[in-house]
């Protein structure tokens, strides 16, 4: 039956106070405008069909939410009502959602929309096919899939998506997408806080840049600032470089990162590796910073080099690359290792400098550890500095040079305290093939002490000399030969004859004990690493369910009321039933009470190591 436009205002208003003293009691949908209205009370009972006409939309409200559509049909008995066309829902001053279609419960609170949905608020936009809302608990969810965009933040897109409007967080689940101008984040999960944009990554995930690309399991950035945490499994990948820590800060601004914990920086180009507990990394220069039992491992066909130092610092680009190890330098090969103050290499030249940085008193006791020293073999090498050349292409030794106070030792293997000793102002040694000292010449004031021994290795006695220089040839690390050269002087005494407190040069010093004989030997004299304890992203683990007890209960006493009130109601749309012809996009969830699950609103807590 259609009443004329004269009789339906009075029956408009005679309606419209009836509803409201319900309204009172009842908190019942209220109906603001209806336009053209229909009574179908034979379809279902309390039935009212309302349709725009030229002075707007049918608008209807309940408890703080209005809505907008071209039709509506509302049933009265049931405070339910079905909205089609241009349909707008807004809540507060803040929430606004359109839709084509959209079903309300006054008695569950629940809303589902569908078609072209599309939800504002002040900082986003979410777009999706289907959407559930749910106003006790201030939540909405999709599972058909969703984007959400938010202008400085970019474009968000996933299978599962949940907005928590209280804390005005996102929870996207599944195939989930981040795309920015300036990066893309692709990962499992990723909890989004629309105010400030900051993003929480759980499961695997990456951050790629055109400069960089960042690997987590779970993680923080803020897509504002474009900075973040890694707290679990991080790898930044930097053209040649790979950055890897157990707690890792990105800054992509300055394509800075800083890792605490188990790191580790491989050097694809240059084969190197770093590692230690506390390092940064500045792509733009080039630079790496590391420390905490920091060890550079220069990985070379036979025998890689392995160099340990309080701090390294690795600068320049790979064909220009510096190594420095600064404060107590060490390193190990099998057939060469080294100790000093700090050692700076350099790859492109293959000069390897030893220094002592005499930065301490002279009455230092610990001065003469810090002195540059060199074992090759059963050889000891000192001196104020000492410089390694080698070949960056073959990886050969070439040669050596000691400057100033240098000083070879050997002991004589069969003598209990015997040493031969050979001291100088330089020093300069060449290899063999195989990275073995060949020769050694001293030059300058050069003084020596042998252990002379014949064809049967018999000692004959002890040689002592001094001269302008001496040059010594070795055989499998022992000396075969020595010529002296300007004005020798030499005298060879049998070893009962030669005074045993004449039997050191002096500025002797044997310091095999500082040796570094394998690997873990460099890190003999460190003292103890206490390791910081990361704090960081608990693992993701759903708390709630958005179809939960909770929700399922009101569906079901909704049901129950409305079939105590009318037992012959038709079979109308309701949220929660069997679905009917403007209800079947209701996921079967619902309708089997089977949970979906998903996090609480609360916000994540991050935290960060002091480091």
């Amino acid at each position: 039956m259609k009443l004329n436009r004269n009789i339906f205002t009075a029956l408009f208003a005679i309606l419209f106070w009836q509803l409201g003293l319900q309204a009172q009691d009842q908190k019942r949908i209220e109906i603001v405008y209806g336009g053209f209205l229909e009574f179908k009370e034979a379809e279902a009972p309390g039935l009212k069909v309302m349709t725009r006409d030229d002075s707007g939309q049918v608008h209807v409200i309940h408890e703080g939410v209005d809505m907008w559509c071209d039709q509506a049909n509302l049933y009265s008995n049931e405070n339910f009502v079905e909205a089609y066309g241009n349909v707008r829902m807004k809540q507060g001053d803040t929430i606004n959602m359109n839709a084509k279609y959209v079903e309300y419960s006054g008695k569950t609170k629940l809303a589902f929309a569908s078609g072209d949905v599309v939800l504002t608020e002040p900082n986003s936009t979410l777009t999706t096919d289907t959407l559930f809302f749910d106003r006790v608990k201030q939540q909405s969810f999709y599972k058909s899939g969703g984007r959400v965009v938010r202008d400085s933040s970019g474009t968000i897109t996933s299978n599962i998506g949940r907005y928590y409007m209280n804390s005005k967080k996102y929870q996207f689940v599944n195939e989930v997408v981040l795309v920015n101008p300036d990066y893309t984040i692709n990962t499992n999960q990723l909890d989004f806080y629309s105010e400030t944009g900051h993003a929480y990554l759980f499961g695997p995930s990456t951050i790629v840049t055109s400069e960089s690309k960042t690997y987590c399991e779970r993680g923080f950035y803020d897509t504002e600032q474009k900075t973040g945490y890694g707290m679990k499994n991080t790898k930044i990948e930097y053209d040649y470089r790979v950055f890897e820590g157990d707690s890792m800060y990105f800054d992509n601004n300055r394509n800075f990162a800083s890792a605490t914990n188990n790191i580790k920086v491989t050097d694809t180009t240059n084969k190197s590796v770093i590692k230690g507990h506390y390092a940064e990394i500045y792509k733009a220069k080039d630079s790496v910073f590391i420390t905490k039992r920091a060890l550079a491992i220069t990985v070379q066909e036979n025998d890689s080099i392995y160099m340990h130092a309080d701090t390294l610092m690795v600068t320049g680009k790979p064909e220009k690359r510096i190594t420095r190890a600064f404060r107590n330098a060490k390193f190990y090969k099998s057939d060469m290792s080294g100790k000093a103050d700090s050692v700076h290499v350099n790859h492109a030249t293959g000069l390897t400098e030893l220094i002592n940085l005499k930065r301490l008193s002279s009455q230092d006791p610990f001065a003469k550890s810090r002195d540059p020293v060199i074992w090759n073999l059963e050889n000891q090498m000192t001196g104020d500095t000492i410089h390694i050349k080698s070949n960056p292409e073959t990886e050969k030794l070439d040669s050596l040079l000691v400057f100033e106070n240098a000083f070879i030792v050997s002991k004589d293997t069969l003598s209990e305290n015997g040493y031969n000793q050979i001291k100088g102002k330089t020093l300069v040694g060449l290899f063999d093939e195989q990275n073995n000292l060949k020769q050694v010449d001293i030059d300058k004031n050069a003084e020596s002490i042998f252990y002379a021994r014949n064809e049967n290795n018999e000692l004959f006695g002890i040689d002592k000399a001094r001269s302008g220089s001496i040059s010594v040839f070795f055989e499998e690390g022992a000396i075969s030969q020595f010529i002296r050269y300007k004005q020798p002087d030499a005298i060879t005494t049998p070893e009962s004859q030669f005074p045993k407190n004449s039997r050191l040069l002096r500025g002797f010093v044997w310091r095999d004990d500082e040796r570094p004989k394998s690997v873990e030997d460099l890190f003999n004299d460190d003292p103890p690493l206490e390791l910081p304890v990361i704090q960081g992203l608990d693992e993701y683990v759903p708390q709630e369910k958005f179809f939960d007890d909770d929700m399922l209960k009101r569906i079901e006493k909704a049901e129950t009321d409305s079939n105590q009130k009318t037992p012959n109601k038709t079979d109308k749309p309701m949220i929660g039933q069997q679905p009917s012809k403007v209800s079947r996009n209701i996921p079967k969830e619902v309708l089997d009470k089977k949970a979906l699950q998903t996090e609480d609103g609360n916000k994540p807590t991050l935290e960060k190591d002091n480091n």
